[in-house]
């Protein structure tokens, strides 16, 4: 179960406390066990720091507390802080990521929901990024692209990953489908196919408002037959 230390302090001497960060990071490659740090400076009071910490669990927190390089860090800091920090551990009880959340389930609801459907959740100012087109499609060729990828195919989504930043969501996904319509000139085979690709999504109000595809549309083809088996 992911843990998270919140570390508070008070300094006047930030920029002193951030390069001592640095030096940690440098001095930990290949050892340390955190893989997310974060500083929050308290708008109301400006010696006011609040470091967020996350640990994939309790334990690698622990053995990334028992390294020589973070015991010699810590005392550095405690001489910069202005009094003792506190310290605070925390089990993750819960961790949502919203727009993880949405883009997981118009992946997995792309194949069997109504197209007005899955573009609910797209803004009318939509942008698809799609390598076989040969411009950026707004909200409404991106909407006929979809319906000619549900003509001719009988397909579902599943998603393999995702991860966030900031306001986008990437999913990697497999893709499995039935060729039952005429695909870029191929009349259906019935065959079943597979295909694997990423997807990265950028979100505005809770909404997908761009979309890059990135996809084995090579190996699509060869298994419907185009290019050689």
């Amino acid at each position: 179960m992911t843990f998270v230390q919140l570390i508070d302090c008070r300094t006047s001497r930030f920029d002193e406390m951030d390069r001592l960060m640095d030096t940690w990071v440098e001095h930990t490659k290949g050892k340390r066990t955190a893989t997310h740090a974060l500083v929050g400076k308290d708008r109301s009071d400006a010696a006011h720091f609040v470091e967020i910490v996350e640990f994939p669990s309790y334990e690698e927190a622990m053995r990334n507390s028992n390294l020589p390089e973070t015991d010699r860090i810590f005392q550095d800091m405690v001489a910069l802080c202005d009094e003792m920090p506190t310290f605070t551990d925390l089990e993750v009880v819960r961790d949502e990521q919203l727009n993880c959340a949405t883009a997981r389930e118009w992946f997995e609801q792309a194949g069997t929901i109504e197209i007005d459907q899955m573009f609910d959740r797209v803004t009318d100012d939509y942008v698809d990024h799609d390598p076989s087109s040969p411009r950026d499609n707004g909200l409404r060729a991106a909407r006929e692209e979809f319906a000619g990828w549900r003509k001719a195919f009988d397909f579902s989504f599943r998603v393999d990953d995702q991860i966030a930043q900031d306001d986008r969501v990437c999913t990697r996904w497999t893709w499995t489908a039935r060729h039952q319509g005429d695909f870029v000139g191929i009349p259906a085979t019935g065959r079943n196919v597979t295909m694997t690709g990423m997807t990265w999504q950028r979100f505005r109000g809770g909404m997908i408002c761009e979309g890059w595809w990135q996809y084995d549309r090579a190996g699509l083809l060869e298994q419907l037959g185009v290019l050689g088996e």
